[in-house]
């Protein structure tokens, strides 16, 4: 009796554990690689994982750094898809495995769209642009829209709707209306072929479900509304007129603009008997809509009402989730947008974030290197093999040593300082032509002083978006800290705590974003109810928290002031220029 009783109580759960043991995976797009994830449907446990790295992006193809041009390739991104999705089965040693997956789902970077033709086929992968730049996908961090970004704020001004007020006000460079007028614009034969306009997010779903037309490729509401400029208010994107009189070049995009959008926890269709070929898996596998990596990143990282979580990489994607009816009309300047149901459907989905962030670290690391990488190297003292050895040992522990060094230094209001603007300033207010900066330097100022100095510098960048929030009515409640940064590097967390006053809790998964991605998957494909349910099923919880020193609260609260009197005249001289 009481054994049956016990039965009947965990029936469900028993019902996960041992008669639908299932399996879903989730789909990490980056910036430098895609990652895959196997995942235990009921305990959210990651059975394998895969990374496969761009090579042609790793080689520096298609990129103009010094024109702020990214573009990469779609066959990395495809060959990634088919190479890690199979390393997961094949790791996993699980009997069988391609039949137990029920779902996969799908998040990348963005804005980072593609010109297709009609049949949805990227230009870049038909042989006459296949190695043509702007055919192929562009990556979010590539800024030659500005002036198109420019113009569209200054054309929105014309309007009694105001159309940019679900985005913060601001359009930026880093988006979807001004990178496809970018592409118009620069290139004839490119916009002849267009026939639309699709964010990875979009494109990855469309292709694993065996999209042919162009015209039926289901669009994210993540993409759409915190990019597009999507809203229900306006009934899809803002009316055409208004794109034409900025210029008559969209026109021919705008004949068959999409009207409907879907939020992550519906599914794109089931997967193509090709793929599922391709890959191993079974037939009847979902495939989700996809999002951003950040949004879904926030759900992996068990994200909660007024908390900001914040993924932490080449650059910070910041996300926080509020009720609908708890904020009424309020609507804060300067973000990425707020969108219903981006992030966790029935919530408002609220985007910040900074340019560059692990970037700035790199950059400078990469400055340190240029010894190496361009006079030892051809050095006629050491052999390759010596010279390689040290170049890889160099930089592996550049950053670590950097980081103990820096922990050392005692600050004062004089010490060095930075603003973090190395690729523009996403928020609060973007804008792209801002630049970095470091003052301050002396003949005492070395390399550790001044990597301190960057580091300070993006802590402070990240304090000025929850300042943002709370002076718009948007309390912060909790800060939650996902990614590669917030795993490995303690230096900096600690700082981020020092700057911000309060706690940072770090989360236990090494891939939250793809985890993330495997927990809407496993919405899609049935096995919880809503997106919440399987976040608290899955969630792996957290593994450190970092509190602020009291002792270094007060010094960074009047470095923070000067960081604010030093950016504010900067962006003066620049507007002035």
């Amino acid at each position: 009796m009481v054994f049956n009783a016990f039965i009947a109580h965990y029936k469900p759960t028993f019902k996960i554990l041992f008669m639908d043991r299932s399996f879903v995976i989730g789909i990490d797009y980056g910036t430098d690689s895609v990652r895959s994830v196997l995942v235990d449907v009921s305990s959210g446990v990651e059975v394998s994982s895969s990374v496969f790295y761009y090579p042609r992006w790793k080689a520096g193809k298609y990129c103009q750094a010094v024109n702020s041009q990214y573009r990469q390739h779609p066959l990395d991104y495809l060959e990634g898809l088919e190479s890690t999705i199979k390393d997961c089965l094949e790791k996993s040693s699980i009997a069988d495995i391609g039949n137990m997956v029920t779902a996969i789902s799908v998040d990348t970077t963005g804005s980072t769209p593609i010109a297709v033709n009609q049949d949805g086929v990227p230009l870049a992968m038909l042989d006459e642009f296949k190695d043509n730049p702007n055919a192929m996908f562009i990556l979010w961090k590539d800024h030659m829209a500005i002036k198109e970004a420019n113009e569209l704020n200054e054309h929105a001004e014309k309007y009694p709707i105001n159309y940019l007020k679900y985005v913060g006000g601001v359009y930026s460079s880093e988006w979807y209306w001004a990178k496809l007028l970018h592409i118009l614009r620069k290139d004839e034969a490119v916009r002849q072929a267009t026939f639309s306009w699709v964010e990875h997010c979009d494109y990855i779903p469309f292709v694993l479900t065996g999209g042919s037309d162009a015209t039926q490729l289901k669009r994210g509401v993540c993409s759409a509304g915190h990019k597009a400029l999507f809203a229900s208010e306006f009934g899809g994107v803002p009316p055409k007129d208004f794109f034409t009189d900025w210029d008559p070049l969209l026109a021919p995009i705008l004949d068959h603009i999409f009207t409907e959008t879907y939020t992550a926890a519906e599914s794109a269709g089931t997967i193509s008997p090709e793929w599922a070929d391709r890959l191993g898996l079974n037939e009847q596998v979902k495939i989700g809509i996809g999002a951003f990596d950040c949004h879904m990143g926030a759900v992996g990282g068990q994200i909660e009402p007024y908390h900001l979580s914040k993924v932490m990489g080449t650059s910070t994607c910041d996300i926080v989730v509020v009720p609908k009816d708890e904020v009424g009309d309020t609507l804060v300047r300067g973000i990425c947008g707020q969108v219903d149901g981006s992030v966790i459907p029935g919530m408002l989905g609220m985007e910040a974030g900074q340019s560059a962030f692990g970037d700035a670290y790199a950059w400078f690391k990469k400055l340190l290197m240029w010894p190496l990488d361009f006079m030892v190297s051809k050095s006629d003292l050491l052999s390759t093999e010596t010279i390689e050895s040290l170049k890889e040992e160099y930089e592996s522990n550049l950053l670590i040593q950097l980081s103990a060094k820096a922990e050392e230094l005692e600050i004062n209001l004089d010490s060095e300082f930075a603003i973090d603007w190395f690729n523009g300033r996403r928020t609060p207010d973007a804008n792209q032509e801002l630049k970095g900066a470091i003052g301050g330097l002396g003949l005492g100022s070395d390399a550790p002083r001044i990597f301190r100095s960057i580091v300070e510098a993006t802590c402070f960048g990240a304090k000025s978006i929850v300042d943002r929030f709370e002076s718009e009515g948007i309390p912060i409640k909790g800060l939650i800290a996902l990614g590669g940064v917030a795993k490995k590097s303690p230096f900096i967390m600690q700082m981020m705590a020092d700057v911000m006053n309060a706690p940072i809790k770090v989360h236990k998964s090494e891939q939250t974003c793809a985890l993330g991605a495997a927990m809407f998957a496993a919405t899609v494909a049935g096995h919880y109810a809503s997106v919440e349910d399987a976040m608290h099923a899955m969630g792996q919880g957290f593994e450190k928290t970092y509190q602020p020193n009291p002792q270094k609260v007060s010094i960074y609260a009047k470095r923070y002031n000067r960081y604010k009197e030093l950016g504010g005249f900067l962006e003066s001289f620049t507007s002035k220029n």
